[in-house]
C-alpha cells in the first residue's frame, strides 16, 4: 500500500520509530532515576518529585501484592485526576496486575457492569464514591477497597481547610472501618515497604490496561491494550511533539486519566518525557484560566468544548494564556473556527488529530509546525500507522476522495475486546481495525473525517453527514456549540435536526440560523428543526453524546 502522506512528514519526524520490549512501568523508574527530583506532579499547591511517584507506586505495588494480587489480577481505579491516580497506575503496572480505569460519574448499574465484567477483584477510589462501592461490592468480584481522600495530598493549608470545603458542597464526612477488606491509603504510603518489585510480564503480549469504550451500543466494552500498544502510542507522540525538550515541559492536566486519550497524551507522556504534570480535578474553566496564567503550561491536550468554553469565558481578556504553545484537541472533531481563534488568541498551535480507545488512542494528527496543514482534516497517519479507506458499496479500498469506512493497523492497536471474541473479530479482520468512521483520504495522502458510519443521516436518498452541517453552524457568531441528529420523517425517510446552544446574552431565532444555513449548504442538508438548549448531554471529556439526543427523540415516537 502506497503511504502517500510519508512525503509530507517533516525531517524531524521519523517514518519509523524502535520500540523496546519495555514495560510502560520501566519508563517511570528510569525517569526516576534521571529526573528525580523534578517536579513531577503539581496538585492544587501540592508538589511531588518524580522520585516521589515512583517511591510511592513502589509502596502501592508491595501492597497489592500482600493483598494477594498476582500477574494478570484486574485492579479498579476510580480516581479523578490527582497524584493517587497517577500513583495507583504505575503501582498496578509494578504489581503485574492489570488496570481498569473506571470513571468516577458512574452510577452504581455501570459500576456493579464493569466490576464484574473484568474480574477486578481491588478497587482503589475517593472517599466520596465510598458508600456506592460498599453498595454493589456484595454483588461484585471486590475483596479489597483502597479509600483515599483529596485531602491526602493537599499543601498544609489547604489540607486543614478541606473539612470547610466538604461541608460548603454537602459531601459527607466519610469514616472508613478497617477492616473486611477496607484500607486507607494514606496508612499503605506510611507504611508499606518500598522495595523494588519487578513482575514477569511480557511487554508484548501481556495486557496492561482495559479500556472500556463508551458503550454506544449495548454495554461497554472493555479494550485490551498491551504494554506494547501504549508505549507504542506514547512514543509516537514524544516524537510527533519534537519541539518538545525533554524534562523542560509543563503540562495541563484536566483531560480525566480514566479517559484514554488524558491517559496517553498526557501521563503517560509525562513520565516517558519528565513533563511536570499540572493536575485539576475537574474541567472547570475559571480554574483552568487561572492555572494557565499562574502556572504556565505550555501543552493543553483537550477536547473542542473546553477550547469553545475557553473562548466564550466573558472574562478571558483579563487572562494571559501566552505559555501555551501546543495542544491537541481529541474525542470529538474540532470546529475550523474554533482552532483559528484559539491560535490568535495564545499564540500557539492548535491542531486536530483523530484515534479511538481501540488504538491507545491516536492513529492521526495534523502537523504542529513545520508540514501542511490542511483545513478540516484530521492530518495524516502517525509513525508505523498505516491507514485506508475501505469502500462500503465494494469492500475493496476505495479511490482517492471516494468516501468509505476509515481502517487502520498498526503497533498501537488493540490485542481485542475482553471476553468479547464476536466483538473482536467484526472489528479486527486481517490485522486491520475497522474503525466505523466515515472518511476519505485526499491526493496528498490527507485525512478527512465525514461522520461515523451509524451517525450518517439519509434524507429523500441523499447521504447527509451531521459534521459537515455542524461545522457551518460553528461559523454563526451566535452559536456556542452545536450538534446534528437525524429523526424520523414520513415523507424523507429521515430529515435534520440541530440542537443549538446559544452565546451567553444573544438572542437568535430559527429563522435567522435557517437563512444562514440556506445561504452556505445544499437545501437538503439544511436542518429542518431547531431546538435550543442551555447545554448539551456530555462526556467526562466533554464529547457530545448524540446518542442521548437520538434516544430522546426516539422516545417521543
Amino acid at each position: 500500500m502506497e503511504k502517500r502522506w510519508l512525503a509530507h512528514y517533516p525531517p524531524q519526524i521519523p517514518h519509523h520509530l524502535d520500540y523496546p520490549p519495555k514495560l510502560l512501568s520501566d519508563y517511570l523508574k528510569e525517569t526516576a532515576e534521571e529526573f528525580g527530583q523534578k517536579v513531577a506532579i503539581d496538585f492544587l499547591g501540592k508538589r511531588l518529585t518524580f522520585a516521589d511517584v515512583y517511591t510511592q507506586a513502589l509502596k502501592m505495588a508491595n501492597c497489592l501484592i500482600e493483598l494477594g494480587l498476582q500477574k494478570g489480577d484486574r485492579v479498579s481505579i476510580m480516581l479523578p485526576n490527582c497524584p493517587q491516580a497517577v500513583i495507583s497506575y504505575y503501582g498496578v503496572l509494578l504489581a503485574g496486575g492489570i488496570v481498569v480505569q473506571t470513571n468516577p460519574l458512574y452510577m452504581e448499574r455501570e459500576l456493579e457492569y464493569q466490576l464484574n465484567d473484568s474480574g477486578a477483584s481491588i478497587i482503589i477510589t475517593l472517599d466520596m464514591f465510598y458508600s456506592k462501592v460498599m453498595k454493589v461490592k456484595a454483588t461484585t468480584p471486590l475483596k479489597h477497597i483502597i479509600v483515599t481522600s483529596i485531602q491526602d495530598y493537599l499543601p498544609f493549608l489547604k489540607k486543614l481547610l478541606y473539612p470547610l470545603v466538604q461541608k460548603k458542597h454537602n459531601q459527607p464526612l466519610v469514616r472508613i472501618e478497617q477492616q473486611n477488606g477496607q484500607h486507607l491509603w494514606k496508612n499503605i504510603i506510611a507504611s508499606a515497604k518500598s522495595d523494588e518489585v519487578k513482575a514477569k510480564v511480557d511487554p508484548i503480549e501481556d495486557v496492561a490496561l482495559l479500556q472500556y469504550t463508551g458503550g454506544t451500543t449495548g454495554f461497554p466494552k472493555a479494550a485490551m491494550l498491551t504494554h506494547h500498544n501504549l508505549i507504542a502510542n506514547t512514543l509516537m507522540c514524544a516524537h510527533w511533539m519534537y519541539r518538545c525538550k525533554k524534562g523542560e515541559e509543563a503540562i495541563l492536566g484536566v483531560l480525566p486519566f480514566f479517559h484514554v486519550y488524558g491517559m496517553t497524551t498526557i501521563m503517560n507522556l509525562s513520565v516517558m518525557q519528565a513533563y511536570k504534570m499540572i493536575l485539576l480535578p475537574k474541567f472547570d474553566i475559571e480554574a483552568v484560566l487561572k492555572t494557565i496564567e499562574r502556572k504556565k503550561p505550555t501543552l493543553f491536550p483537550g477536547a473542542p468544548t473546553m477550547y469553545i468554553a475557553l473562548l466564550n469565558h466573558p472574562n478571558l481578556s483579563k487572562y494571559d494564556l501566552s505559555s501555551i504553545k501546543a495542544c491537541i484537541s481529541g474525542s470529538a472533531p474540532l470546529p475550523v473556527e474554533v482552532q483559528e481563534k484559539f491560535e490568535t488568541l495564545t499564540g500557539g498551535k492548535l491542531i486536530e488529530g483523530y484515534g479511538l480507545t481501540e488504538a491507545s488512542p491516536v492513529t492521526h494528527a495534523n502537523f504542529l509546525w513545520d508540514g501542511e496543514r490542511l483545513r478540516g482534516s484530521i492530518g495524516v497517519p502517525w509513525p508505523d500507522t498505516e491507514a485506508k479507506i475501505i469502500s462500503l458499496e465494494t469492500g475493496e479500498e476505495a479511490a482517492i476522495n471516494e468516501i468509505g469506512e476509515l481502517v487502520v493497523r498498526g503497533p498501537q492497536v488493540m490485542k481485542g475486546y475482553w471476553n468479547q471474541p464476536f466483538e473482536t473479530e467484526s472489528v479486527l479482520r486481517d490485522g486491520w481495525l475497522y474503525t466505523g468512521d466515515m472518511a476519505y483520504m485526499d491526493e496528498k495522502g490527507y485525512f478527512f473525517i465525514v461522520d461515523r458510519k451509524k451517525d450518517m443521516i439519509i434524507a429523500s436518498g441523499y447521504n447527509i453527514y451531521p459534521r459537515e452541517v455542524e461545522e457551518v453552524l460553528y461559523e454563526h457568531p451566535k452559536v456556542q456549540e452545536a450538534v446534528i441528529i437525524g429523526v424520523p420523517d414520513e415523507y424523507r425517510g429521515e430529515t435534520v435536526k440541530a440542537f443549538v446552544v446559544l452565546k451567553d446574552g444573544v438572542q437568535c431565532t430559527e429563522e435567522e440560523l435557517d437563512q444562514f444555513m440556506r445561504s452556505r449548504l445544499a437545501a437538503y442538508k439544511v436542518p429542518r428543526i431547531y431546538e435550543f438548549r442551555k447545554e448539551l448531554p456530555k462526556t467526562a471529556v466533554g464529547k457530545i453524546l448524540r446518542r442521548v439526543l437520538v434516544e430522546e427523540e426516539n422516545k417521543k415516537m
